[in-house]
């Protein structure tokens, strides 16, 4: 089944490209890699949430912050298959980063992190599977919670 088969499976239309908050390309292709910039948990060019996570009042729920993180993933999937020509190009996932922006006392980043390291699984299968970091960090851009940044083969 292909990506876009799973997509339409799951209930998910891709996001159109959120806009650079600055100097540099949504996504790159280079050979058969395509790199995604950092990608945001933008919904219609809106944050769902700002802050850090965390457990507490006022801070964003990690349960909230894994769904935030399935979001950035889908952001990269729209950022690759634009800079790619489609999605039909994209063939796998070789490595995931993800940063949350967390309290200093919060270590569940891993936990927070699958949220895209399980979307990138249902849309790709077994292609899907891939190296990851996921880093605790005090701030990310416009106080978003999560960013997560993706590199894909291409066929």
């Amino acid at each position: 089944m292909s990506a876009a088969d799973r997509l339409a499976e799951l209930g998910i239309d891709l996001p159109a490209v959120s806009a650079p908050a600055g100097a540099y390309v949504p996504a790159k292709v280079y050979g058969d890699l395509v790199f995604t910039a950092g990608q945001l948990p933008f919904v219609s060019g809106v944050l769902p949430a700002t802050g850090k996570v965390g457990d507490g009042h006022g801070l964003v729920p990690p349960t909230d912050a894994y769904e935030y993180a399935r979001l950035c993933a889908l952001n990269a999937i729209a950022a690759a298959a634009d800079a790619a020509g489609g999605l039909e190009r994209i063939t796998g996932v070789l490595k995931v980063t993800g940063f949350v922006a967390s309290v200093p006392q919060f270590t569940g980043q891993p936990g927070v992190i699958n949220g895209a390291s399980e979307l990138l699984g249902e849309v790709f299968g077994d292609a899907g599977r891939h190296a990851r970091s996921a880093v605790g960090v005090p701030v990310l851009p416009l106080d978003s919670p999560v960013e997560v940044e993706v590199i894909f083969t291409l066929a």
